[in-house]
């Protein structure tokens, strides 16, 4: 009995955090001020040392503040987030997106990670702003990632679609994006811009929104 309650708890969380808006997700204004303190933390993280002029050339970037990963026997990970693309003027306004997945084996313990994500190609940042896209094989892109579990970057392992840094606490012993699912929020980017705004009038610049500028500004102090 007591392993089916554990069964029973485990899919139900497996299922809020793959609902890509969870009740307990904070609003856009609570997102953006942790997704700049993320920046601030990846601006003094060692491991990203290297990579500063390597990532002058991403087209865009998606923070993941907080992305919990938990469950028994199934596992989910899941987050709301932010992306901002590159455009002649410095960096665009965030478009409001939310990263989930679920994964299946022995897993025990949960974790809490922040998750910088580099967009380096034009055909990755197309396939992410046009909707749901899923991360993994089937996309066609390579994807490098840099953590506490990996080695520190360099100009031999910066180069792919999506470079990810990542810094993660608890049991499970890393972090892996594949079979990820990045989907845009649509109701956030709403509720933020005041009517309704596609992923691609935001971060191609036609839109904006001061109360992001704290994050931009920092965002622009890295690159």
């Amino acid at each position: 009995m007591k392993m089916l309650a554990n069964v029973t708890a485990a899919m139900a969380l497996a299922a809020a955090l793959i609902g890509f808006g969870s009740a307990q997700a904070a609003d856009e204004a609570s997102v953006l001020a942790h997704a700049s303190a993320t920046v601030s933390d990846l601006k003094h993280d060692p491991v990203f040392g290297n990579a500063r002029a390597t990532l002058r050339n991403a087209r865009a970037v998606l923070i993941v503040p907080s992305l919990v990963k938990g469950g028994f026997i199934f596992g989910a990970e899941g987050g709301d987030g932010v992306l901002l693309a590159r455009t002649r003027r410095g960096w665009s306004a965030p478009a409001f997106y939310t990263l989930g997945s679920a994964s299946f084996g022995l897993q025990i313990g949960l974790e809490q990670a922040q998750l910088v994500m580099f967009i380096m190609s034009e055909r990755a940042l197309r396939g992410i702003e046009q909707g749901k896209f899923k991360l993994g094989a089937g996309a066609g892109l390579t994807i490098v990632t840099l953590g506490a579990a990996a080695e520190a970057a360099t100009p031999a392992n910066l180069s792919g679609d999506l470079i990810v840094w990542s810094v993660a606490k608890g049991a499970y012993g890393g972090l892996t994006v594949n079979g990820s699912v990045i989907a845009p929020q649509d109701n956030s980017n709403a509720a933020f811009y005041g009517r309704r705004v596609s992923a691609h009038d935001i971060l191609s610049g036609r839109v904006s929104n001061p109360a992001a500028g704290r994050l931009r500004a920092n965002l622009a102090s890295v690159w």
